[in-house]
């Protein structure tokens, strides 16, 4: 960002490369030296009411990402049994779009179909997927609702 706001500087007198370079290398320094100018604050200083605070809020910060993680296994390990209920084109126009991010024309190209034939099963197999989750979600409601689990 640096050497485009400051390319009107430019005289062309050296290498672009060579500019760049000194412009670079100029903006790291005078951020060293403004780091310099503010010393930072290390743990040492703090008391020990404000040490347990801040430590009392990274372990908060880390079980919330703990938990977020989880929820996340849990979902994709979901997701992926759904998945494999799925016919095999709903598989993989879904694994393909949506897993792997790839756009209709990359799929068109892999498949051979049209671009609206992948853009209707992609919308299919979303709704059967969302069906699914949605059956099996009501499912275990029921079950918890009743006091035991069923053998399956």
């Amino acid at each position: 960002m640096k050497a485009f706001t400051e390319l009107s500087s430019y005289e062309g007198r050296g290498s672009m490369e060579g500019w760049l370079t000194r412009v670079a290398t100029n903006t790291c320094l005078n951020l060293l030296r403004s780091a310099k100018r503010r010393p930072q604050l290390t743990a040492s200083d703090l008391s020990e009411a404000e040490s347990s605070w801040v430590e009392s809020i990274l372990a908060q910060a880390a079980t919330e990402r703990h938990q977020s993680q989880e929820r996340s296994f849990v979902a994709a390990d979901l997701a992926g049994r759904v998945l494999q209920n799925l016919a095999p084109d709903d598989q993989l126009v879904l694994t393909m779009i949506d897993g792997e991010d790839a756009s209709v024309k990359d799929v068109v190209e892999a498949t051979g179909w049209s671009e609206s034939k992948v853009k209707v099963l992609a919308f299919r197999a979303r709704r059967r997927m969302r069906e699914a989750v949605e059956k099996l979600l009501a499912g275990k409601g029921r079950e918890q609702r009743s006091g035991g689990a069923t053998n399956k």
